[in-house]
């Protein structure tokens, strides 16, 4: 059987931010405008995203998957851009989006982000629905993508992520629907389940249910982005361990402080009755040298 690549990228926080009007600076934006001035217009560059999104399209994935955090600090202004960056790299029908904790940055906008990537986060068959609902599920290939939110609106200085008991509800009740299914199931989320980054007041704060639907049930791989950093982490399967990949942010500069930009690729192919997943990642080896192959390994 030939392989099938999924490339995954997350994080880009697309700069530069839009120039916000006076009375959109209020309460959390505010700070998150100061913290952008300050920090992160420093460590965040569009080209950066440009030179990592073509040397992705040039490794002619099958399929890319975007787990969130596309905006900054929730302006209207920053959905549009947005919206035309994720048509530069694919079609809804070859680019699944699940949002992140910057995208509902605060509840008057979000809607917004709703509105404008609704195509890159529909489940299949879900053209016609007037309401995004997640979980959603897309069959890519040998592929089931499973896509959540833990995108929730929250207080100053707070970054956390929730499912919620209705979508932890429905992926139990749509991972037992698929349990005899033989597709490799990936399931996208922008918070990682758990990670040693991501302190209290960034971590998922229903994780503990998560890991329980997925002890009891399983997926083949999680992949996630929110820390800004790579990472491999394993968890408990009805079956056995489930690897959970994050990746740095697709805008992140070299700045030896960070993680410099890189995506992740994953091919994954059946042999026999088992399923091989080899992961490499591309990203920014040095100023010179630009977008390189960092690492490979099987993951099993």
């Amino acid at each position: 059987m030939t392989a099938f690549t999924l490339a995954h990228l997350s994080d880009p926080h697309l700069p530069p931010l839009p120039k916000p009007r006076l009375r959109e600076l209020l309460g959390k934006r505010a700070l998150g405008y100061v913290n952008w001035v300050r920090n992160r217009k420093f460590r965040h560059a569009r080209e950066i995203v440009d030179v990592l999104t073509a040397d992705l399209l040039a490794q002619a994935p099958d399929h890319i998957a975007v787990t969130g955090d596309l905006v900054n600090i929730g302006l209207e202004a920053e959905f549009t851009p947005a919206i035309d960056w994720l048509r530069t790299i694919g079609s809804p029908h070859d680019v699944t989006l699940v949002p992140g904790n910057h995208d509902a940055y605060v509840a008057s906008t979000w809607p917004r982000g709703v509105d404008v990537w609704r195509d890159y986060m529909r489940g299949d068959g879900a053209a016609h629905a007037s309401n995004l609902q997640f979980p959603f599920e897309r069959r890519r290939g040998p592929l089931l993508l499973i896509g959540t939110s833990t995108a929730v609106p929250t207080a100053p200085f707070m970054a956390t992520g929730r499912l919620g008991a209705r979508q932890i509800a429905d992926l139990e009740a749509l991972l037992s629907q698929h349990a005899a299914d033989d597709a490799f199931k990936v399931l996208l989320i922008h918070h990682p389940p758990r990670s040693a980054r991501s302190r209290r007041h960034k971590r998922l704060t229903d994780a503990s249910d998560l890991l329980g639907v997925l002890r009891r049930h399983g997926v083949d791989l999680i992949l996630h982005g929110h820390d800004h950093t790579h990472s491999l982490t394993w968890f408990d399967g009805p079956a056995g361990r489930i690897p959970a990949v994050g990746v740095p942010s697709a805008s992140q500069v070299i700045d030896g402080k960070h993680d410099p930009a890189a995506y992740n690729l994953f091919r994954i192919v059946r042999d026999g009755h088992a399923w091989h997943c080899d992961w490499s990642v591309r990203g920014l080896a040095s100023p010179e040298t630009g977008v390189a192959e960092l690492r490979q390994q099987e993951l099993r």
